[in-house]
């Protein structure tokens, strides 16, 4: 590896026994669900990559064209010798640009839940940054896991959450979490965060039942998956992809249906699915800038600016502390 780079990633994944007792609390629910965590592994995230360049998802070129605009503003707001955490970091193509205009950070943190997805762009950003410390860290970051230490001391803490992956989250899981993050900032430290904003139901359901399936073979993949990793027997062709959204909720809602009436066994244990029954895969919830700034403000974080890009499809917000409780 690159002198710069972590001499090895941070192993901080969840224990397997863990990840099988989630898998199967969600599937004995009575609304079935599965992580969308286990959405990214390796095939996952190549996958993912994919969806992020098809014509009707909007959300990253989209992202990617407010942070070319606003990235030298980003950087002044985070001012100089900041250590950037990056949670879900995956190909890192808005990393580069943050890094670009960072004031001489101290280091880069990325974290995600796959090891394959996180050691080509860590290669890849220690080759464009030979300065720079990157010290990637595998794991859950809605858990807990420990933030390696730099060569220089940080002034504060810049967290990265970008891709509007806090709207998968329900709503009172979203509030926890931006606890947790303000948390992990500290109270010198800034949030800079990615949000997808309320739009025509049309764009929203073209953006995740793209013409070419790409999508739909994203969310199968995590049934093989859990048939690899956890002894599953889920046949893929007893399933099929669903996708809707749900106005009610303001959220897109993801969906495996079964084709049939059928048992499947999951680490020893016997899942009854009826016919058409959903096991809910992930919700990517949307936002308005007012909503989300008082979703902020409850977790004692205040949002200091949000830029949009011209249609208003998407928001990126520069949060910290507040004097509020949270």
């Amino acid at each position: 590896m690159n002198s710069r780079l972590g001499s090895q990633i941070r192993d901080h994944t969840p224990a397997r026994d863990h990840t099988l007792r989630e898998i199967l609390e969600g599937l004995s629910a009575p609304q079935k669900r599965l992580p969308p965590k286990l959405l990214y592994d390796k095939r996952g995230s190549e996958l993912f990559e994919q969806i992020c360049t098809l014509e009707e998802y909007y959300p990253t070129r989209t992202e990617l064209s407010i942070m070319h605009k606003h990235g030298a503003k980003i950087a002044q707001a985070a001012g100089h010798d900041c250590l950037l955490i990056e949670y879900g970091s995956g190909s890192g193509l808005k990393t580069r640009i943050l890094l670009k205009e960072l004031l001489e950070p101290v280091g880069y943190v990325p974290i995600d839940i796959s090891i394959s997805a996180l050691e080509a762009p860590a290669r890849d950003l220690a080759t464009r940054f030979p300065t720079l410390p990157i010290l990637p860290v595998c794991a859950d970051y809605t858990a807990s896991y420990s933030i390696p230490s730099t060569p220089r001391t940080a002034k504060r803490r810049l967290i990265y959450f970008p891709g509007s992956t806090i709207g998968n989250l329900e709503p009172q899981d979203a509030l926890d979490f931006l606890r947790h993050m303000k948390l992990q900032a500290g109270e010198n430290g800034r949030i800079l965060i990615g949000t997808d904003l309320h739009k025509d139901a049309r764009i929203l359901e073209a953006a995740y039942n793209d013409a070419s399936g790409v999508t739909a073979e994203f969310e199968m993949n995590v049934l093989e998956h859990i048939n690899r990793e956890f002894s599953a027997e889920f046949a893929l062709e007893r399933f099929e992809y669903l996708s809707f959204y749900n106005e009610s909720l303001r959220r897109i809602e993801m969906y495996l249906v079964s084709r049939e009436a059928q048992t499947v066994r999951v680490g020893g244990t016997e899942i009854r699915l009826e016919h058409g029954e959903r096991i809910l895969t992930e919700c990517s919830h949307k936002f308005s800038p007012e909503d989300f700034a008082a979703l902020a403000n409850e977790a004692g974080l205040q949002v200091e600016e949000t830029w949009t890009d011209e249609n208003e499809f998407f928001g990126v917000s520069f949060l910290r502390a507040s004097h509020n409780p949270s």
